[in-house]
């Protein structure tokens, strides 16, 4: 997982510059248009920005959705059909944003995360948002869309998307971004329960990385997904002129997915932390006994290496008083083998009367 994925510009490009380094073709992007009403809906799976300039002069809502990574060209056009932002077509074309909201005397514009989980690694994507008069345009970077089940739901007839207004539609493309963190969490928190019985069993290298990459996710989807509360709470509170009251009610509902997803992430952040703890004492734990019984064995090797050391000094003079007698005893050998054996059990006695075994 790279840290930094900001898609940026030169230092000292002009603003809203419509330029990336990378070549991107017609075939890295598709256009996905709707015209609906209450009564009719009519979809272009690959549709052309001349399309959605048409769809401007009918009597209905309009959505564009752009999946993939769009060509400069074509999002200039768009911007200039749409009467869009310069400064917000750039935040479109250079993914990495952070989260926000701008509000524009023609439209609204709004940034989102949108976390995915592929090959067992946590990715983010951007994805953008333009509500005007009639029509909302979402940009979605990467290949993954996360509004099919929203397209399904348009589809049916009827239902609060096709009878309510367009920032109704903005309200349900909020949420869906807003609920893919769901289950993303629910597999970390698959993974902390795993590496939780995988500390305590056997704890090795292997599951300290997975700690540490553990953490390394949930900081990064803390980054990422904690600006959708600011996200939310601005248009709340400053998006009067493009979103109705009876809208308001369900942002305040999607208000309370944000806050517990962040409880979820701050949860499994903590867990994660003590994980890492509980690993490192479970380690230090191993290495006392380790050390203990290395201790215990070195302990009792003492006395009998004293021993044999006292009578291998061979000094066996016969006319010397001082001579060592016991190296002329029948049974000196077996005595000393029966005093060594006595002194290792009446050590390994006591350790076990003290509780060190």
């Amino acid at each position: 997982m790279k840290l930094f994925e900001k898609r940026y510009h030169p230092p000292g490009t002009g603003p809203g510059t419509l330029r990336v380094e990378e070549e991107i073709s017609e075939d890295d992007f598709r256009i996905h248009l709707f015209d609906y009403t209450a009564e009719s809906i009519v979809e272009h799976e690959d549709a052309t920005a001349e399309q959605c300039k048409a769809s401007l002069s009918l009597a209905s809502r309009t959505w564009t959705h752009v999946q993939g990574s769009i060509t400069p060209g074509t999002l200039a056009r768009l911007g200039e059909m749409f009467t869009l932002h310069a400064l917000a077509l750039e935040d479109v074309l250079n993914v990495g944003q952070r989260p926000k909201v701008d509000v524009h005397e023609d439209h609204l514009f709004v940034v989102l995360a949108l976390p995915s989980f592929s090959d067992t690694e946590i990715g983010i994507s951007q994805v953008s948002l333009f509500l005007g008069k009639d029509y909302l345009i979402t940009f979605c970077h990467g290949g993954y869309d996360p509004f099919e089940p929203l397209r399904s739901r348009l589809r049916k007839q009827p239902g609060k998307l096709r009878t309510l207004g367009i920032d109704y539609l903005m309200y349900a493309a909020l949420d869906v971004v807003i609920d893919e963190a769901y289950p993303i969490l629910e597999l970390i928190g698959n993974q902390i329960e795993s590496l939780e019985e995988a500390v305590l069993s056997q704890p090795d290298k292997t599951v300290l990385n997975q700690i540490h990459a553990t953490k390394r996710d949930l900081l990064l989807l803390r980054r990422m997904l904690w600006p959708h509360r600011e996200v939310i709470n601005t248009l709340l509170r400053d998006g009067d002129i493009w979103i109705a009251d009876e809208t308001k009610i369900y942002l305040r509902d999607c208000y309370d997915h944000v806050m517990q997803i962040m409880d979820l992430v701050d949860n499994y952040r903590e867990m994660a932390s003590a994980l890492l703890e509980i690993y490192l004492s479970s380690m230090s734990n191993r290495l006392n006994d380790v050390m203990r019984v290395l201790t215990i064995i070195a302990t009792i090797f003492i006395p009998l290496s004293f021993l044999v050391g006292v009578y291998g000094m061979n000094f066996s003079n016969d006319v010397s008083p001082w001579a060592m007698p016991e190296l002329r005893w029948y049974y000196g050998y077996p005595l000393l083998w029966l005093l060594m054996l006595g002194v290792v059990a009446t050590m390994l006695f006591l350790f076990k009367r003290k509780n060190w075994l």
